[in-house]
């Protein structure tokens, strides 16, 4: 070898070592940037309100103090995941919470549900605005004067406006009997659920309705003649790499590692996970890893990139908010020009949340194995939207003031949101507290002498007064909205 040639071989030696130098450089730069993302989202949580004063807590604590012993959190940047961590425990004693750790995904089984449910509008096999007896086959929803006449369709199942009953589901514990779909629709035992039939006129309000998400079970089992968790697997989990995903209930044996859900007192659900016949309502297992590949098809999806379910008209179609800024299965929000699409979701001992931007690429996924774990997700969200930018989900700033304790004691009573549902004010020492039907107390803050917030959720109490300064009633003030409820006597 002449000299220039060994010459030009140390110089290309030294320019593959400059390059490989470079790279680990850049990844060591890049796992950085990462780590100071996770670190400064992990150590200041808020309530969704806050005073001026309120100090951060970190993930940690607020687990501890919430009973919440597991979360799992995926990020998403720029259309990739950038991180996925799991914090706590799958088990109390147990193993800890790793991305592969299984939570069940309550509601959030809904708009990956729909995902299916419009392949099949796009296949043919179902139609959106025709009447949902017309394409049911083992059970026709039951006809009712509440309907005005009017055909309950699909795309108002989808949109909670089909004036349909039963909110959510509970669930059936281990070594409970497990009703069959039409069982449920019946509302025929061991269905622990009324039947779900028509209450409103259809397309006339928006109602949240986990029965007509059932209703829309049945549809997709007589389109197709398959099981419910085989259409699912095979027309969404699938094509989109949700490998750590199933609609089967209960969990099959070996599937998993699955995480152990508990109550809000830190008390494990006795029996374990309970089993949810209804599983286009409530009965997806996932990991928070597998619910950011949902969220990213659906972005990739409305810019025509990655169309492995849904095209991009149908997913433009899905996205529209309609009624109650609710979408075919996910609910709307955030500016025109930068909308999200979002869901919760809560069953016995889970409770998780998600968020997508439609067009830059952002999300989060957030899921914990305890009751009450929504309100640790909603501060976790809040926190990634405080360091990564994000337009929405940033705390909301209130001014807490002084007033007087009689002026707490006029508040002191219960007041009826409906025939069944009452909020509850006590004084305890100097602290207003708030019981909201069998929900935990949370304290209330003075804003005014006849208002006062919470710091838990993003309302306002105001409360009414007669001509003499006695307390009848109070009006609730959440999400634009007003709601009256009389004092009971």
């Amino acid at each position: 070898m002449n000299r220039w040639a060994l010459a030009a071989s140390v110089s290309v030696v030294m320019a593959g070592e400059l390059a490989a130098a470079q790279g680990r450089s850049s990844q060591i730069q890049q796992h950085t940037e990462v780590q100071r993302h996770i670190d400064k989202v992990t150590s200041c949580l808020h309530e969704q309100v806050v005073t001026k004063d309120d100090p951060c807590v970190p993930l940690e604590k607020q687990m501890e103090a919430l009973h919440v012993p597991g979360v799992s959190i995926a990020v998403i940047r720029n259309g990739a995941v950038e991180w996925v961590r799991g914090f706590g425990v799958a088990k109390v004693g147990g193993p800890a919470v790793t991305p592969e750790t299984m939570f069940q995904a309550g509601s959030i089984s809904k708009p990956v549900a729909a995902m299916a449910t419009l392949r099949l509008v796009q296949q043919g096999k179902l139609v959106l605005d025709e009447d949902v007896n017309k394409e049911l086959v083992s059970w026709k929803l039951p006809s009712s004067d509440a309907a005005k006449g009017k055909p309950v369709t699909l795309r108002e199942l989808l949109t909670h406006t089909g004036g349909t009953t039963v909110h959510g589901f509970p669930g059936y514990a281990q070594g409970e009997a497990v009703p069959t779909l039409v069982q449920v629709l019946n509302g025929e035992k061991p269905a622990n659920t009324p039947a779900i039939r028509i209450e409103t006129e259809p397309g006339t309000k928006w109602n949240y309705s986990g029965g007509g998400f059932t209703i829309t079970q049945q549809m997709d089992i007589d389109a197709t003649k398959e099981t419910f968790p085989k259409l699912l697997h095979d027309t969404v989990l699938a094509p989109i790499g949700m490998k750590h995903s199933t609609y089967e209930q209960p969990l099959p044996a070996g599937m998993g590692p699955a995480a152990t859900p508990y109550n809000g007192d830190g008390t494990p659900v006795q029996g374990g996970a309970h089993t949810y016949p209804e599983m286009a309502a409530a009965g997806l297992w996932t990991t928070a890893s597998d619910l950011a590949l949902y969220v990213m098809e659906n972005q990739r999806s409305l810019e025509g990139k990655a169309n492995h379910v849904l095209t991009q008209q149908m997913t433009e179609e899905m996205m529209k908010p309609g009624m109650g800024s609710w979408g075919l299965g996910v609910q709307i929000g955030g500016a025109e020009t930068d909308r999200f699409f979002t869901h919760g979701g809560v069953n016995a001992g889970f409770e998780a949340l998600f968020v997508g931007y439609e067009k830059h690429g952002d999300g989060a996924v957030v899921m914990t194995n305890a009751q009450g774990g929504s309100r640790l997700a909603g501060q976790i969200m809040q926190a990634i939207a405080v360091e990564y930018g994000w337009p929405d989900f940033k705390p909301v700033v209130r001014e807490q003031v002084a007033v007087d304790r009689a002026v707490l004691e006029k508040f002191v009573g219960t007041y009826a949101m409906s025939p069944t549902f009452n909020f509850v004010f006590m004084l305890e020492g100097d602290q207003l507290m708030l019981q909201a039907g069998r929900q935990p107390k949370l304290p209330a803050y003075p804003e005014s002498d006849s208002k006062v917030f919470l710091k838990a959720v993003n309302v306002e109490f105001e409360f009414v007064k007669d001509d003499k300064g006695v307390v009848t009633g109070l009006i609730l003030h959440q999400n634009g909205h007003e709601t009256k409820a009389p004092r009971k006597e």
